[in-house]
């Protein structure tokens, strides 16, 4: 019968796998294997993997810094760096094994490292957790995120501004309650969304800012007592600084939820966007034609064609809000430091992540291949007393209170809908009827603003829908987008 003393026999303290041992990292004080039901229902491999590029980058900077400080050798450092190299090769060449039992990806990479160089692999999670790990990978994932998505947005900017100048002098209505309101420039109504994207760009940007403390160096909640330089390893990674408190850092995901929301808001206003221009898509309102490739027909009826793509990317900004919803209430009820079910943070992120990059990757080619249909918009143009407002205004430049001009013009409105004319065909004696002060010195200046092209060459202020007013915007973005 074996000594059980022998230097054969397993060692528990030594690191060895004693008979029945789930040989995890953490296994040491266990006696008996985990339930296979167990290692199923806490693994995250199956959706942690794609942090794996974050876990080999903060490893290195982790190892490079072990080194600096003597916990490390030079030779350990670099059989650490190029073992790392290797196994993210492999697994971005599909040809690295996943094991259910290895629960995550820093398990796995630690594993395989150690396997492949020995004393030197297990001398890695000196001074840190999984806890401070994972914040890492996360606040780097979600920093390379933030530049993703600021880029795509920034191309969908350009495809709208891309195509103002072109559109410029077409005249549109634009709408309040899916009413026809004011006439304004096409060119108005694409800087809309490239206003809202800037700020959605803004949103990332303050995330990113907010974000760049390293967590690495924390450890499990409380710090280490080896001395570790956390400055350099923050260096290392383009971190700004350390984070301060070692308690807070472990279970911080503040930082992913202020980016699911600057998600949520993007997609909000992709789904804004989609709705409108599935709207002047119909044939009730004709306004615009969407490229052939980006629609697609039905199984039925022949002559159909559906606007399916922005209709998905209306119908999928629901994923993207559902994400932030989910992370809000799983962190709301958590205690400071790790708690395992910060586990599940990671499918909403990843999900709501890839739903508004697919959807940004998609939008420019829609955008810039869009047509407004001219003809048909100049045929409707003088539907809906577009000119009213502006007719009104003339009303109080001649010395109209403006509550007084707003009647007036209402009742004029009223006039053309009881004899089936427009404000243009009234006549001076009709007006002079309504407010004398309207024709006072002559109707020329009247007639100025009346017609939907008249309406909206009258206006004037800063940022408004004018002609002149969207033309120094667009030279502005032209200018703002050069140079980004």
């Amino acid at each position: 019968m074996p000594d059980p003393a022998s230097s054969a026999a397993p060692n528990p303290v030594r690191g060895d796998k004693p008979p029945g041992s789930p040989g995890k990292a953490w296994g040491g004080r266990f006696e008996g294997g985990t339930d296979p039901r167990v290692e199923a229902f806490t693994e995250s491999i199956s959706f942690d993997a794609r942090l794996a590029p974050h876990d080999v980058t903060g490893s290195k900077a982790h190892a490079t810094m072990l080194a600096e400080v003597g916990l490390l050798t030079d030779d350990e450092r670099d059989a650490i760096h190029d073992g790392l190299d290797a196994i993210l090769a492999e697994i971005r060449a599909g040809k690295f094994p996943f094991r259910t039992e290895l629960e995550d990806v820093h398990m796995h990479i630690e594993s395989a490292l150690t396997e492949r160089i020995g004393d030197a692999g297990r001398k890695l999670h000196t001074a840190r957790s999984r806890n401070d790990q994972v914040s890492t990978d996360l606040k780097l994932f979600v920093r390379e995120s933030c530049e993703t998505v600021d880029g795509l947005l920034q191309d969908l900017q350009r495809a709208f501004v891309g195509r103002c100048e072109g559109d410029l002098d077409v005249v549109i209505p634009g709408f309040t309650h899916l009413q026809r309101a004011m006439p304004v420039s096409a060119s108005h109504s694409w800087l809309c969304w490239v206003e809202k994207l800037d700020r959605d760009r803004g949103r990332l940007r303050d995330c990113r800012a907010r974000l760049n403390e390293c967590p690495l160096g924390a450890a499990a909640l409380a710090g280490t007592t080896l001395p570790i330089d956390r400055d350099r390893t923050a260096a290392l990674m383009h971190f700004d600084r350390p984070a301060a408190n070692s308690l807070d850092v472990s279970s911080d995901r503040d930082f992913l939820a202020e980016y699911l929301f600057a998600l949520s808001l993007t997609a909000t206003h992709l789904s804004q966007w989609a709705e409108e221009w599935v709207v002047w898509f119909s044939t009730e309102f004709g306004i615009l034609s969407l490229p052939d490739a980006y629609t697609t027909g039905s199984s039925i009826m022949p002559q159909k064609r559906n606007p399916d793509v922005p209709e998905l990317i209306r119908g999928k900004s629901a994923r993207v809000v559902g994400a932030l919803m989910q992370v809000m209430v799983l962190l709301k009820g958590l205690p400071t430091a790790y708690n395992r079910d910060l586990q599940e943070d990671k499918s909403p992120l990843f999900d709501a992540h890839d739903t508004v990059v697919a959807c940004l990757e998609l939008m420019p080619q829609i955008v810039a291949g869009a047509t407004l249909n001219r003809e048909r918009i100049a045929a409707r143009l003088e539907d809906g007393f577009l000119d009213a407002t502006a007719l009104m205004e003339y009303a109080i430049r001649s010395g109209v209170p403006m509550r007084t001009a707003h009647g007036v013009i209402g009742k004029l409105v009223a006039l053309c809908e009881q004899s089936s004319r427009r404000l243009a065909d009234l006549t001076d004696a009709e007006f002079a009827e309504a407010d004398e002060r309207l024709v006072k010195g002559g109707s020329e200046g009247l007639r100025g603003v009346l017609g939907a092209a008249n309406a909206a060459a009258a206006l004037k202020s800063y940022g408004g829908g004018g002609r002149e007013q969207v033309a120094a915007q667009i030279a502005r973005w032209q200018k703002r987008l050069e140079s980004k």
